[in-house]
């Protein structure tokens, strides 16, 4: 059995979208593969915005963030699940990301920065939609903002691997959503 934390970063909580459709479609599968499943909804745990280094090295933490960093280290597997937003994760995403890897619980600075990572063991599955086809964000946008993420956050961390699926042309009149949520359930139901 592998515990997995669903970390659903849409900003919208007042109604369903794709990517609420995904990450259910993601814990069905893993549930019916007899796999723990917690979830992190971005949206409605009100995440605050650091100002400054000195926050983020020592300032409180919230316990809605509390309750994230214990979900995320006793997980197994990571799932980010989120829209791509003016090319990147949208700012509650980011926000959430400088609240919950703190140092002392992400990374350790005196280890230095190459192996400074707390959360080593654990493996992530990043979901991002977009409008545009997933071809051009890979081609044109180099897909940018998912190796910040991969390589300047997750891997910093220790969090290893870290694998992707970009869901292009949502807005599309023949996007397979239905083809997409079975793609999400058989990724769940293999914890992958």
């Amino acid at each position: 059995m592998t515990r997995i934390v669903i970390i659903q970063g849409h900003p919208d909580a007042a109604e369903p979208h794709l990517c609420h459709a995904l990450a259910d479609a993601y814990a069905k599968g893993a549930e019916a593969g007899g796999h723990s499943v917690e979830r992190i909804e971005l949206a409605r745990i009100g995440v605050a915005f650091l100002t400054s280094q000195r926050e983020q090295e020592h300032g409180a933490v919230s316990p809605p963030i509390v309750d994230a960093q214990v979900k995320i280290g006793r997980a197994d597997h990571l799932v980010f699940v989120y829209p791509l937003w003016l090319g990147s994760m949208p700012a509650l995403v980011k926000a959430f990301l400088e609240q919950v890897a703190r140092p002392g619980f992400a990374y350790d600075t005196s280890r230095g920065p190459f192996d400074s990572g707390l959360l080593s063991g654990k493996s992530a599955r990043v979901v991002i939609t977009m409008g545009m086809p997933a071809w051009y964000y890979r081609i044109v946008y180099g897909s940018h903002s998912l190796k910040a993420l991969k390589v300047g956050i997750l891997h910093f961390v220790g969090i290893r691997p870290v694998r992707a699926v970009l869901v292009g042309s949502v807005t599309a009149k023949d996007f397979g959503g239905a083809k997409w949520l079975a793609k999400m359930e058989a990724m769940g139901r293999q914890a992958s």
